[in-house]
């Protein structure tokens, strides 16, 4: 079908405008007052008088509402009971479409203030750390706001992690206890969680730190039990009293601990703290989100990673929105679950990812058609660069042409959106991330960490020149790591290692990772320009590009692309020129491999590490695969790509 090209179809309404005209004016002239009036959207126990006191200087100190406290389970729970106690705060929907769960605030609060006592009679402490390894059951969301009760740091890990990485992550943070399940359903398949704890904690140093492994039912399969260290979940909560006082934290005590998907390197355990990440969460959810009565927000993201914290967990229940988890897959057992969900359950704020939306596209236009999707109200992405192509059919067929969608920018480091537009306050521009949320003021450098041009088009390093509440504070046990990575490249800002181009309107894309920039000859090619350029041709679902070692170019470029249907094969010997007509010759890919699919992490981001060690042969030295949704899909990739490399 044709595609809509222009940009500002969704409309601007004039008075939305001109109030975030106001916010952006109040924090350039006054940016404590417009910071400490932000800290107002949540309950606290001590407000604070001072809103800032960062220096990105030195040794970097960063500290937001410092003589502030408060608990978090507070803003999320106890002040909603009194108005909307018996309102749905968390939908769950189970694998299987006839098994669902809602739980009231008032329900909620009670369930978590029991796991908050397990905890304490397990001699849990307010400052331990325990880790969480659930996949989307009630059961994690619990345990969060549970440790977060008691003053307990939090540090959920991914489910897909192998042993070695979770027990690398165990001895890093110092957990004492771990919350985890028997099995996991991930579609067909079944993910051993017990066992894989089991293991992680043979692993050399976690057992002298873990006392306790909490296991939670979900399959009701046998797995061992050790006893005097494991501990079933319903048993404990089934003894415990529905009630329990909120630890009181200071503004700067460590609410969670979330590692970093590094492919490289000692895991980066990112620390974010109670006050600043609270006001964060709450205010960038509001702005990009606003609570909706009688609605449901569904932001399809895994708890194990920041978009989980803050768009499904903290910010939709500090704001009084209910908010819905999905146990299973967007295809499973049938494609168009995804629909028959948001129709079910009357979302209006759906969120997800570009990978899933590209998924969602090789199902064909025919099938969200089935559906009436007409509740919903916003659509949103975020994970990756989003290409003009997948955002128009994301707006057109699953929004009905009725529905913004909100391309947003961030980072576990920024604990939510930087980059982001407010729908209906200022035009939406396909494939780009707009501007930055209200009180953020960003900046494009040069490689040497030099602003380029304060206004106009221009292209760079995408760095950010003050701070803001959710900042992440440190490294767990490395802040001269977190100092050199962040605030060494270019001194008084916040580097984000992200390329970025502006344009004459001051909206920004997001051009990739600056280590996923290809120099093919002295000229530097973002990946997601290449990507953006094979994506206009609909017959391709979705591309990735690698550099690899070129002995005359220094780099050569490599394209990986997945057809959109196999009824209609993609031009994959035009692809070349494509490429070299949208992005320049100089950027003429060296192959272009069609494939059935690309390795990601759970979290739907590719992992473009392997698709280099594959493009460049190396296959016997492919690292760690545990972080990957489907491992399968690795063989079978060095199959096709060597199948296609000798076919010449």
């Amino acid at each position: 079908m044709e595609r809509t090209t222009l940009w500002d179809i969704t409309g601007v309404d004039p008075d939305k405008a001109r109030a975030v005209a106001a916010m952006r004016r109040q924090v350039a002239t006054d940016p404590d007052r417009f910071w400490l009036d932000q800290a107002k959207r949540i309950a606290w126990d001590t407000f604070p008088t001072v809103a800032c006191n960062t220096s990105f200087d030195g040794d970097v100190s960063i500290r937001w509402y410092e003589d502030g406290t408060l608990n978090a389970s507070v803003s999320c729970l106890d002040r909603h009971l009194a108005t909307r106690g018996d309102q749905t705060a968390l939908i769950w929907q189970g694998d299987d479409a006839a098994i669902s769960r809602k739980l009231t605030f008032r329900e909620l609060h009670s369930e978590v203030c029991r796991f908050a006592n397990v905890l304490c009679g397990l001699g849990v402490r307010r400052g331990d750390r325990v880790a969480i390894h659930l996949p989307m059951v009630t059961e994690g969301f619990v345990a969060m706001l549970a440790c977060a009760r008691i003053g307990a740091v939090h540090v959920v890990l991914f489910g897909g992690f192998s042993p070695e990485g979770i027990g690398e992550r165990l001895i890093d943070s110092g957990a004492v206890a771990v919350v985890t399940c028997d099995t996991a359903r991930r579609g067909a398949k079944r993910v051993p969680h017990k066992e894989t704890i089991d293991a992680a904690l043979s692993h050399a140093g976690t057992i002298g730190a873990v006392r306790n492994v909490i296991v939670v039912r979900v399959t009701g399969d046998d797995v061992p039990m050790k006893e005097g260290r494991d501990h079933d979940y319903t048993a404990l909560v089934a003894q415990a009293s529905p009630e329990c006082v909120p630890e009181i934290m200071r503004a700067e005590d460590p609410l969670f601990l979330l590692y970093t998907s590094g492919s490289t390197g000692k895991p980066k355990a990112i620390v974010h703290t109670t006050g600043g990440y609270m006001v964060w969460a709450t205010y960038t959810v509001d702005v990009t989100f606003p609570s909706e009565p009688d609605t449901t927000h569904w932001c399809t993201a895994d708890v194990a990673w920041i978009t989980g914290h803050t768009f499904v967990v903290y910010g939709p229940l500090s704001n009084g929105t209910t908010t819905l988890i999905y146990e299973g897959l967007p295809g499973w057992p049938q494609a168009g679950r995804w629909w028959d969900i948001i129709d079910r359950y009357n979302v209006s704020s759906f969120f997800t990812a570009p990978t899933a939306i590209r998924s969602l596209m090789r199902d064909g236009d025919d099938l969200p058609r089935r559906y009436s999707l007409a509740s919903l109200r916003r659509l949103a992405s975020a994970g990756e660069p989003i290409s003009a192509d997948a955002w128009l059919w994301f707006y057109e067929e699953i929004g009905q042409k009725r529905c913004p969608v909100i391309d947003m920018w961030w980072q576990t480091e920024t604990a939510g959106p930087m980059l982001s537009a407010i729908a209906g306050a200022q035009p939406l521009k396909p494939g780009w991330a707009t501007t930055p949320i209200p009180g953020l003021f960003a900046s494009i450098t040069n490689e040497k960490g030099e602003v380029v041009t304060p206004e106009g088009e221009a292209e760079g390093c995408l760095c950010f020149d003050s701070s803001w509440p959710g900042q992440a504070r440190t490294i767990w046990g490395d802040h001269k790591r977190f100092r050199e990575t962040y605030f060494t490249f270019s001194p008084g800002r916040y580097f984000s290692g992200d390329g970025a181009r502006r344009d004459e309107y001051g909206n920004l894309m997001i051009t990739g990772r600056m280590d996923d920039v290809i120099n093919v000859s002295g000229h530097r090619i973002g990946t997601a320009e290449i990507e953006d350029a094979v994506a206009t041709d609909h017959s391709i679902a979705e591309a990735a590009a690698v550099g690899i070692s070129h002995d005359l170019k220094g780099q050569g470029i490599v394209v990986f692309v997945v057809a959109r249907s196999e009824k209609v094969a993609p031009p994959v010997g035009d692809l070349a020129r494509i490429i070299s007509e949208r992005v320049g010759r100089y950027a003429a890919p060296e192959r272009v491999y069609l494939v059935n699919e690309l390795p990601k992490t759970r979290s739907g981001k590719i992992v473009r590490r392997l698709l280099r060690k594959i493009a460049s042969g190396e296959t016997d030295s492919l690292g760690d695969l545990s972080s990957l949704a489907d491992s399968s899909v690795v063989p079978a990739l060095i199959a096709q790509v060597t199948a296609q490399s000798g076919a010449g």
